[in-house]
């Protein structure tokens, strides 16, 4: 079957390896024939030698969809036929967060794609705790989009609260935009989407996110005031990955209010600990998804309150995966989801 593998910064390794013998399953786990692979932003990081946690060499892939092949003989959550995508965490099950049901910050945890290999090549195994099973009447390339929705999930539960909040994100790559649209399914009072990309913008509002910012074209805290009145916001998600956004943030938010990093920053930002202090807010951290996120994003996915059509912006067959990453880098400013098909 084929494979491909990131073996240094900048280098992908397609390679012809053994095929997966269904036989040899274990009673717990599921063999995926794959068919979609989203490209996630921080895979662009280790790309470029940016994430700093990416051991090389790895197989790419950690946004996935396919058809259930076999399965072992306990497997009961899916059956041969079904559509599955499932969750890239690998967890020890002994450290102090995973008793405690916190496994997404796992001690020891490792992520397939970045400390263990992906799911890039044509089929996959896959343990049935991790599984998660597909409806019939959803298309595939929306199950590849999971992943990336159950973080919009995930992030928008860290908040002590959202239900009749206002709601700024920073940031209109497809995190963002999806984790406005959760924000917006979750009950917030009004959500602002910030960028410095008018295309960008433009996909959230088509997402259905009616209020958004140029941030490179107007001053912040202006637009905010003319879109909130003295209301004012109390949680703001920051990511962009950018110190900007945070310092930003902390600076205009409500003073005790919530501030969640979900963007990964190549570089520590310097952040003012008098608004932290004095304002006494929370600066809340998101690590990816537990299980219900992944079964919230499903449901909300099939439900049509989370809008993907929009967010799949170019598509390359398997034989052209180091392409999709060029051009990702040649067009930021228009990429948001890059699917990779096979």
């Amino acid at each position: 079957m084929r494979q491909v593998v990131l073996t240094e910064p900048k280098k992908l390794v397609f390679r012809e390896v053994p095929d997966i013998d269904a036989a040899n399953l274990r009673p717990n786990e599921i063999l995926l024939n794959i068919k979609h692979i989203g490209i996630c932003g921080s895979e662009i990081h280790s790309y470029h030698g940016l994430h700093p946690a990416t051991f090389y060499p790895v197989v790419q892939g950690h946004e996935y969809s396919g058809y259930v092949v076999a399965v072992g003989k306990d497997v009961k959550t899916v059956k041969v036929g079904d559509k599955a995508t499932a969750r890239p965490q690998l967890v020890c099950g002994e450290c102090n967060p995973c008793k405690r049901g916190q496994y997404n910050v796992c001690q020891n945890l490792r992520v397939q794609a970045f400390q263990a290999d992906g799911a890039a090549q044509d089929y996959f195994v896959v343990t049935e705790d991790r599984v998660v099973r597909i409806p019939d009447d959803m298309s595939l390339s929306y199950a590849a989009m999971v992943e990336p929705s159950a973080v919009g999930a995930h992030a928008t539960s860290r908040p002590r609260e959202i239900e009749g909040r206002n709601v700024v994100v920073s940031g209109a790559g497809t995190i963002g935009n999806l984790i406005a649209q959760f924000a917006k399914a979750r009950g917030a009072k009004r959500v602002v989407v910030t960028d410095v990309s008018d295309f960008r913008l433009a996909k959230a509002r088509e997402c259905g996110i009616e209020d958004t910012i140029n941030v490179a074209k107007r001053p912040l805290g202006e637009a905010l005031h003319e879109i909130f009145g003295d209301d004012g916001f109390s949680v703001g998600f920051e990511c962009a990955g950018v110190e900007s956004s945070v310092r930003s943030l902390m600076e205009l938010i409500e003073k005790g209010g919530d501030v969640i990093i979900v963007g990964v920053h190549a570089k520590d930002p310097a952040i003012s600990m008098f608004y932290l202090g004095e304002h006494e807010l929370n600066l809340i951290g998101s690590m990816m998804y537990r299980h219900e996120d992944y079964l919230k994003a499903v449901e909300e996915i099939e439900a049509g309150r989370i809008r993907l059509e929009p967010l799949i912006s170019n598509r390359f067959p398997f034989e052209r995966y180091d392409d999709a990453y060029k051009f990702i880098d040649a067009n930021r400013e228009t990429c948001m989801k890059v699917m990779i098909d096979l």
